[in-house]
């Protein structure tokens, strides 16, 4: 595994060498989400010749991956099908949903492409995190209203090709806020990705996020957390899985209980740690109790959660390391997560 970290002009065929593995599982097993393997995309779109990121994920033993738009050409939704057939891998698409009627033809497109070729599925991540980017509950009402319109002009379209579109919880909405859309929505094509670890950011505990959102749940990004305390609040990293506090085994048992079949894409993000700053005043400008509450009891939990969950290795950071030291931490990582979703989670 540390040598198949290598440099960043490591060959596939190294990579390889030190991470085949078969898996047992076919498309239903372990995928990759591009996220959390930016450093790696990025080295392989620059070797000679380039190396796809199906046939990357494909030489580790993964059971599939998420990706952007497909091709919507013939020969190239022919090809793409042909692949992951050969393969037995999932694919899970990032189609633009619409935001005006006139976007709809090109969503439509996308949604076409995808069916033909056999997708599992679309994710859909729509918000950035609202304690950044959001200053006021007004402010949240107007992101969310818009984000629930957008879905609102897809959904016709998801319907006609029995396309499933899964919104991860990307640090927009508390777990509360996203189900109860989706249960006025009531559209067996619009659910969740759920995402193991965004919401400890938004002061709940992953297994809360997980029971709230559980009857919605198509697809997810497996991760695991670390967390320490800073002067503002806390920090959340990314961990490879087995190192962090979140509890795995019980989590994908409750996935897999729901729907067998239900695909997990890797997504360990290699980077600093996020600054999740809940004392002070910005953190709390788009909640409030009528609208959006987020209950005291739930920030002090979460502030236990912190105390008694200290980081079982020292955080990871990328800030000064080279480009080649930042693909070898992220390989490790992923490496690392993939031998322990095979040991320990069936994956």
């Amino acid at each position: 595994m540390l040598i198949a970290a290598g440099s960043a002009t490591a060959s596939l065929s190294r990579i390889t060498a030190a991470a085949t593995v078969n898996n047992p599982y076919g498309k239903r097993g372990l995928g990759a989400a591009p996220t959390g393997f930016g450093a790696r995309r990025r080295a392989n779109s620059e070797a000679k010749p380039p190396v796809e990121w199906i046939d990357y994920c494909h030489s580790l033993g993964l059971g599939g991956i998420e990706t952007s738009a497909p091709p919507t050409d013939a020969d190239g939704i022919s090809k793409y099908r042909d692949k992951l057939a050969s393969y037995d891998m999932h694919v899970i698409f990032n189609v633009r949903l619409p935001n005006t009627e006139a976007d709809i033809p090109a969503f439509e497109a996308g949604v076409k492409a995808a069916s033909q070729i056999g997708a599992y599925g679309l994710h859909a991540a729509l918000t950035a995190r609202r304690y950044e980017v959001l200053d006021s509950v007004e402010a949240f009402k107007k992101s969310f209203q818009k984000n629930q319109q957008s879905v609102a002009l897809a959904e016709p379209v998801l319907a006609k090709y029995k396309m499933r579109l899964a919104i991860e919880n990307h640090k927009g909405w508390r777990a509360a806020e996203q189900a109860a859309w989706l249960k006025r929505l009531g559209s067996e094509y619009v659910g969740v990705h759920l995402d193991f670890g965004n919401n400890v950011s938004l002061c709940e505990d992953p297994m809360q996020t997980l029971d709230t959102l559980l009857p919605y749940v198509m697809s997810g990004h497996i991760k695991d957390m670390s967390v320490e305390p800073y002067d503002d609040g806390f920090l959340l990293s990314e961990v490879a899985l087995g190192d962090g506090f979140l509890d795995l085994k019980a989590m994908v048992k409750k996935l897999r209980q729901k729907d067998p079949n239900m695909v997990l894409d890797l997504e360990t993000i290699t980077r600093d740690p996020l600054k999740i700053p809940v004392f002070t005043d910005n953190y709390w400008a788009s909640f409030d109790d009528s609208y959006s509450p987020l209950p005291g009891r739930d920030l002090a939990k979460t502030l236990v959660l912190v105390k008694k969950n200290p980081p079982k290795k020292p955080l990871p950071r990328t800030s000064g390391l080279t480009p080649a030291e930042q693909l070898k931490l992220e390989d490790q990582n992923n490496l690392a997560s993939i031998q322990y979703a095979r040991q320990n989670l069936g994956l």
